[in-house]
């Protein structure tokens, strides 16, 4: 049996009976709210939660995969625990942020969109994080590092381990 198979066994699909009363109406309007809302409740969206959806709300469940795919906020993949975003903006960029980002896909064994094995760190890139005085900075959450060097990184993330 593959993961995938296994997980959405074990899903409790009647989380979103709430979300189905909630737009009761089922309006092709209300798709990306129940997606989101669907996407609040397991944290990611699951293919019998996708089916589910799309047997609902009456529409075919390549509909349904073409607006999860298209926008970027909605994941097919569980995130982990920590989520690390790394900027590569032009203030980082020019401060070595490729060594940063380097550094954390060699630690973390993932690339930008994985998510560790034990489920602790999801990696992502984003172009700016806002704190272009930090350079080169990361985010882990809603906490930003800056001014990184390699070995700081390896640090921090010794630190969200514990």
């Amino acid at each position: 049996m593959s993961p995938v198979v296994a997980q959405s066994s074990a899903l409790d699909l009647t989380k979103l009976e709430p979300i189905f009363e909630y737009y009761k109406k089922m309006a092709r309007g209300s798709l990306i709210p129940v997606l989101q809302a669907a996407q609040e409740s397991y944290g990611y969206l699951p293919t019998a939660v996708l089916e589910t959806i799309a047997d609902r709300m009456k529409a075919p469940i390549s509909q349904i995969y073409g607006v999860v795919t298209f926008y970027s906020q909605f994941r097919l993949l569980p995130r982990g625990k920590h989520v690390i975003r790394t900027c590569q903006g032009t203030a980082c960029h020019v401060r070595d942020s490729s060594k940063i980002l380097e550094t954390l896909k060699s630690a973390l064994g993932v690339t930008p969109g994985g998510t560790t094995i034990d489920q602790m760190f999801t990696l992502e890139t984003v172009a700016c994080l806002g704190a272009c005085s930090l350079a080169p900075v990361m985010m882990i959450d809603n906490e930003a590092h800056g001014r990184l060097r390699p070995d700081r990184v390896i640090e921090i993330l010794d630190k969200y381990r514990k």
